[in-house]
């Protein structure tokens, strides 16, 4: 997955938040080509989960903050995100499921089609409260 500057919601927090989970999602996915075991591919998979939640807080704090009309659906997609990758984390440590190609679509198309989708929603409503 490649950042461009069509990801961006005009948010450098957020951003530089997207960014890193960009990153996160190709070290996984380079790790995983690598056919690295569970001592790589294992704590990578970790700190995607806890930076995931710790990036939603964020984007949520600020829906808080500004009073974002669509904060609730929202909110429910990142927790349904949140769901399905603490799923994938605990089948991978328990041995049910491998890293494949399905689950590294899954991540990185959700989370290209959150940003363009849902995200780019909230960063012109945030800008216009003088977020940037």
């Amino acid at each position: 997955m490649t950042w461009t500057d069509a990801l961006s919601v005009n948010i450098k927090e957020i951003d530089d938040q997207h960014k890193k989970l960009v990153n996160m999602v190709n070290q996984l996915h380079a790790a995983m080509l690598k056919g690295e075991g569970k001592t790589v591919i294992g704590p990578i998979l970790a700190e995607l989960t806890t930076y995931t939640v710790y990036h939603f807080s964020t984007e949520e704090w600020y829906m808080q903050k500004y009073s974002y009309p669509s904060m609730q659906t929202h909110k429910l997609e990142h927790q349904k995100f949140v769901q399905k990758v603490g799923d994938f984390k605990s089948q991978y440590d328990d041995g049910k499921i491998g890293l494949s190609n399905d689950v590294m679509h899954f991540l990185a198309d959700w989370l290209k089609d959150h940003i363009l989708g849902t995200d780019k929603k909230f960063g012109p409503y945030f800008n216009s409260k003088g977020l940037y």
